[in-house]
């Protein structure tokens, strides 16, 4: 079923036929199929759904509409979703609604729910203890898999993930975990202690999102445990929550690297003002940054009084610069981000960057020449000094390129940072006076 069909049905109140073909689909796509519906056409619809596809769908609404629906239903239909709601779930409803919405959930949650949710709220933001969910499957290592197989038959259904069990002590602490299919092969009457892995991949609750998604993007767990410092097992973090960390996280390199503040909102969904302000800081900062380019050709004005032709190839220098070292830092970044380099690599990165940008500088050194010669019919020693210009320049910034990344993240800066617009304003100033230094010398200005 598609919008418009859906649309169609509404109006010609098809009630039974909605029913029955929503209650067919997936929560994912039903949730995508009723978002751009006004609230009351949504809410219509989402009262007819089975009770627990309801709340599944949803979990998947964008904010605006589950912003909608709560202030549209009563407080038994609100009561009633957030205790099906998954734990992470509720939290993530919490931290993207008014305070006087968060007032009216915690109002219709469960005591012990409330002190649980002020404690996840406690966290850092990108925190792995802000994305981990408590619905997690723990067996004691004393018990047997029969008893182990009839604990997940009661409980599973609630959980988010039954694929991986965590054994844990009597005062929580982590001591091993064990997967259901290994259960289910095994004799009921085998002890989970003879049973389960005792080496635990773990992350911490404070540990960076992104390095939690690090760990996933290594060893590609469906799920990874999450610990406090004294190694009680807190929450999980499931691979479904990590990939919207993943996306959020690229999505935020990305803004940085167009020299973009980041923003979680949905572009149509955010003010001019707002996307404005977030573009205009570093706007700003490479502006004023650009004026050192203005100042190194004011410097060099008698050389290209001498030559005017030395002007007409500034542009094309500056773009090679540039271009040359946005793809050596988007590379860099990205394997910072993937964890494939690490600030230890910084010789190595920056030897492998000296022979390609050599190889990559001589090749468009040569084409180049050749271009200005039988093209541009200009004299062969100022031909020769926009090549080697070429060659210095590329290799110049694909090192700056290469390496600023990495001392970025030394610093514990945000290694998209230095990205293209950073870099290229960098190049720039680097490859006038490397230009104008070896015009003064061949040309004898």
């Amino acid at each position: 079923m598609d919008e418009r069909i859906l649309l169609e049905l509404i109006q010609e109140k098809k009630y039974v036929q909605i029913k029955k073909e929503l209650s067919e689909m997936n929560e994912v796509d039903v949730a995508e199929l009723l978002d751009p519906l006004d609230v009351h056409s949504t809410l219509l619809i989402f009262r007819m759904l089975p009770k627990d596809l309801a709340v599944e769908v949803f979990a998947h609404f964008s904010t605006e509409q589950q912003l909608g629906i709560i202030n549209s239903i009563t407080d038994k239909e609100l009561e009633y979703i957030v205790d099906e709601l998954f734990f992470d779930d509720m939290i993530d409803l919490i931290e993207e609604m008014p305070a006087n919405i968060v007032k009216k959930i915690l109002k219709s949650s469960k005591e012990e729910e409330r002190k649980l949710i002020n404690q996840f709220l406690k966290y850092p933001v990108d925190s792995a203890g802000s994305i981990m969910t408590i619905e997690y499957v723990d067996l004691r290592k004393e018990a047997t898999v029969k008893e182990a197989l009839n604990h997940i038959k009661e409980i599973g259904l609630n959980k988010e993930t039954v694929y991986t069990c965590y054994v844990t002590d009597k005062k929580r602490t982590l001591e091993g975990f064990v997967s259901l299919r290994t259960l289910v092969t095994s004799d009921e009457d085998k002890i989970i202690e003879d049973i389960m892995e005792d080496e635990v991949i773990k992350v911490y609750t404070h540990d960076d999102q992104e390095s939690v998604a690090n760990v996933f993007r290594k060893y590609g767990f469906l799920a990874l445990p999450v610990v406090d410092n004294e190694n009680r097992l807190t929450g999980i973090i499931t691979v479904d929550d990590i990939m919207d960390v993943m996306e959020q996280e690229a999505t935020e390199d990305f803004q940085i690297m167009a020299a973009m503040s980041p923003s979680e909102d949905a572009y149509l969904n955010t003010g001019v003002m707002t996307l404005a302000k977030n573009r205009l800081p570093w706007l700003l900062v490479l502006m004023v940054s650009a004026t050192f380019t203005g100042r190194i050709m004011g410097k060099f004005e008698d050389v290209l009084a001498s030559v005017v032709v030395l002007s007409t190839f500034i542009p094309m220098l500056m773009d090679t610069g540039g271009n040359s070292g946005s793809q050596s830092s988007t590379l860099i970044i990205r394997g910072l981000a993937t964890g494939e380099i690490t600030t230890h690599d910084w010789w190595k990165v920056l030897w492998k960057e000296l022979r390609i940008s050599f190889i990559v500088g001589t090749v468009l050194a040569g084409i180049n020449f050749i271009r200005i010669i039988f093209l541009e019919k200009v004299d062969a020693t100022v031909a020769l000094t926009v090549s080697i210009t070429i060659v210095v320049t590329v290799m110049a910034s694909k090192i700056v390129g290469g390496i600023l990344p990495l001392i970025a993240k030394k610093l514990k800066a945000d290694p998209a940072i230095m990205a293209g617009p950073l870099i290229t304003t960098i190049v720039d100033a680097l490859a006038l006076m490397v230009y104008f230094g070896i015009a003064k010398t061949l040309l004898g200005i």
